[in-house]
């Protein structure tokens, strides 16, 4: 294939793909530019299923190099190891769109990789990796029904803008990544500051505009390069069997469906399962009736069994109305010695969260070889454990899924927290005690209330719902009829075509993701969902009002305490001292964490009122400066024969000359002070050096016309 190059305009940037120069062994291989940004996506599917394949192997990866930005990795190895979080956000972004566009029943396993070749620090590349994966699906082999188009949306000014750098998104209140095929929504995710639904529509439509031009530049390039789509053979459950295990499964299939509970639901429609199968295995034998025969036809037969039942009979799994929401409840105060936490239960989803404050030093540093923000001030991180579903599995670290669900509730919240000048570093934790249906969303709702019972000023309490779909399609494959459904539960995600998840507060939304397992959803259709999304969130808000209305107006107990002071930069380094040496003694003595900024800055983080104190009367004094007529308590550090040189700061000392130790002539230095004494001594003032001059006679002066008193011994004046 000779190298062939095409160009489409989004908005006023222009983005080019280019195939047929790079990873030509790949089936498809493109590259994709925007601005000197780069990332080369190839994919490949086998030839042959897996013997024993019983589903679609698809895997998506996405990996940024070093290199592309003119970086050695960190660590000891300078080799790139396991994905960051950036690139797992990326991988979930672009396998989400292109999933369901594959034949349903081909086994073949599809690898899309993705690689960041070059960045300029200022154009995203997650939007590029879908592009690309699209694109070199479009000139593969591979059957795919594609193109998609994709785009980053902002606002700015009230204006929408096309995939907006990094520094346009420092003054956008929208990051919203858009996918779409020509003529419907396919995917969107991202967040907002609270935008309206109506405007969130406009940015949905501003977004699909913009994807045309993307549209139509693959299906030019795919008509002039493209190779023919192979030939495939779908691994489907015979007919004659699937319609006698409909047969033999009979009006039970029903009752079992509408069971009460996850768990008897399950097991209820598990028995109709076991019982048809023995029936079938009786009668073919088990090299016909396998275990993946059984188990596809009967995800068919409940498929239909359930969409029936809302579209034909107006009855969910639950017996819910299909606008209705599950019982809500939370308590707030859970967990003692946490900073904050929550207990958020909606029907069998139920979570747990902690929240946690901490010193800015306990910010998230990350490279950011794309660009974008280095540090983050709020990290939520979302757990999803086996016994949550009544499973047993293998136990690790937090998977793909985990980190995206995390990744939603975090920018979800994130809008409505006054990070900005705020002292502390903020943590959530949301671990999963129950789950039956956007565990997610009720991370995002627990979450809220565990901030505001850590005292976190939220500006406003955030809450997130789920809304679904179930669809009928006619022969040119549009949506004939359809039923939303508001606050969905696990089989319904599952056997059902969206999970269209939108969060916010009062006033508008903050964060969303929309998952179709459809080709695509009129925008229409769209804004009936939105709506009922907004309508479910305000009563969700309604019911988590009544445990906590607002933040606690005092932090809690356990939280640390912030004080800021502000010093002369030019103190800094006898702050710090040599080797960090008064810095440590500081935090030693007084058990605090101090934070000191390069404007001066100085954060001291304590759970004790008496090590704050030691702190800051620590800080104050090793950074104060010497004031004229200022009476210090000082100790006397160094006998000379003009005098004494007084240590009256912490590491500050000024000299004490022998006419001014006493209302008398002194003829000796050592006849009054000795070293190690404590002496109260007056500034006469600082010389253009920085010498400072001291007085005992004058702090003694002073103080016996207070005091009334007489002049006392040395080293107890």
């Amino acid at each position: 294939m000779m190298p062939d190059k095409i160009t489409a305009q989004t908005g006023d940037k222009q983005i080019t793909i280019e195939t047929g120069k790079l990873a030509k062994q790949a089936d498809g291989s493109v590259t994709v530019q925007l601005g000197e940004t780069i990332v080369l996506v190839a994919a490949v599917a086998a030839t042959q299923p897996r013997e024993g394949q019983d589903f679609f192997p698809l895997t998506v990866d996405y990996r940024e190099k070093a290199a592309a930005v003119g970086k050695f990795p960190g660590g000891y190895f300078k080799r790139e190891g396991r994905p960051t979080e950036k690139e797992i956000l990326t991988c979930r972004l672009t396998d989400r769109p292109i999933r369901p566009l594959f034949p349903k029943g081909w086994y073949n396993e599809v690898q899309v990789q993705s690689i960041l070749l070059s960045a300029d620090g200022e154009n995203d590349p997650d939007v590029l990796s879908i592009i690309g994966a699209s694109t070199a699906l479009m000139v593969s082999d591979i059957p795919w029904d594609g193109p998609l188009g994709a785009v980053r949306v902002g606002r700015i000014g009230g204006q929408f803008v096309a995939n907006p750098t990094h520094s346009d998104r420092q003054k956008s209140d929208l990051d919203l990544v858009y996918v779409g095929n020509a003529t419907d929504v396919v995917m969107f995710e991202g967040a907002a500051k609270e935008i309206s639904e109506a405007d969130f529509l406009a940015a949905l439509k501003f977004g699909h505009d913009c994807c045309q031009p993307l549209i139509d530049a693959q299906q030019q390039l795919a008509a002039k390069v493209g190779k023919p789509k192979r030939q495939i053979t779908l691994n489907i459950v015979p007919d004659d069997i699937l319609e006698e295990a409909r047969a033999l499964a009979g009006d039970r299939m029903i009752p079992a469906l509408l069971t009460p509970g996850k768990l008897a639901r399950e097991a209820a429609c598990k028995a109709v399962q076991t019982d048809v199968a023995a029936r079938l295995t009786e009668k073919h034998g088990p090299e016909k009736i396998t275990e993946f025969v059984m188990n596809d036809a009967f995800y068919y037969i409940q498929k239909e069994a359930v969409r029936s039942l809302i579209l034909n009979a107006g009855k969910r799994l639950d017996g819910r109305g299909f606008d209705e929401l599950r019982p809500i409840s939370s308590e707030v105060g859970l967990c003692p010695r946490a900073h904050g936490s929550a207990l958020f239960t909606r029907g069998e989803t139920q979570t747990v969260t902690l929240a946690t404050l901490g010193t800015s030093e306990e910010s998230q540093e990350f490279d950011a070889y794309t660009g974008g923000d280095k540090e983050k001030q709020f990290i939520l991180h979302y757990n999803f454990p086996n016994f949550s579903v009544g499973e047993t599995g293998r136990i690790a670290g937090p998977g793909r899924r985990e980190i995206g669900h995390g990744a939603l509730a975090e920018r979800s919240i994130e809008p409505m927290l006054p990070l900005e000048g705020y002292p502390y570093a903020i943590r959530v934790t949301s671990e999963v005690m129950e789950s039956n249906g956007s565990s997610s969303m009720a991370t995002v709702c627990g979450g809220s209330l565990a901030l505001m019972d850590a005292g976190v000023p939220l500006i406003r309490p955030v809450a997130g719902i789920s809304i679904g779909i179930c669809t009928e399609h006619d022969s040119a494959q549009s949506v004939k009829r359809y039923q939303l459904l508001t606050d969905i539960i696990g089989w319904e995600d599952a056997f059902c075509d969206m999970d269209c998840k939108i969060a916010g507060t009062l006033q508008g939304i903050t964060g969303f993701q929309l998952d179709l397992k459809l080709r695509g959803l009129p925008h229409t259709i769209m804004a009936e969902a939105l709506d009922k999304a907004r309508v479910a969130r305000l009563r969700v808000l309604d019911e988590m009002a009544k445990t906590l209305p607002a933040p606690r107006k005092e932090l809690s107990k356990y939280a640390p305490r912030i004080e800021t002071l502000k010093i002369n930069p030019e103190k800094i380094g006898a702050l710090i001292g040599p080797g960090g040496k008064n810095i440590k003694r500081i935090v030693e003595e007084s058990g605090c964490e101090i934070n000191i900024e390069d404007d001066g800055s100085v954060n001291i983080y304590s759970v004790s009122v008496d090590g704050m104190k030691i702190a800051r009367e620590a800080i104050l004094g090793m950074t104060a400066e010497a004031e004229e007529g200022k009476i210090y308590r000082g100790k006397v550090v160094t006998i000379k024969e003009f005098g004494a040189f007084i240590e009256f700061l912490p590491g500050k000392d000024g000299l004490c000359h022998i006419s001014e130790l006493a209302n008398f002539r002194v003829k000796k230095t050592e006849d009054i002070v000795k070293i190690g004494d404590e002496v109260w001594v007056k500034c006469l003032g600082v010389d253009d050096k920085g010498r400072v001059r001291l007085s005992r006679k004058a702090a003694m002066a002073e103080r016996d016309k207070e005091m009334g008193g007489r002049d006392e011994p040395a080293g107890k004046r």
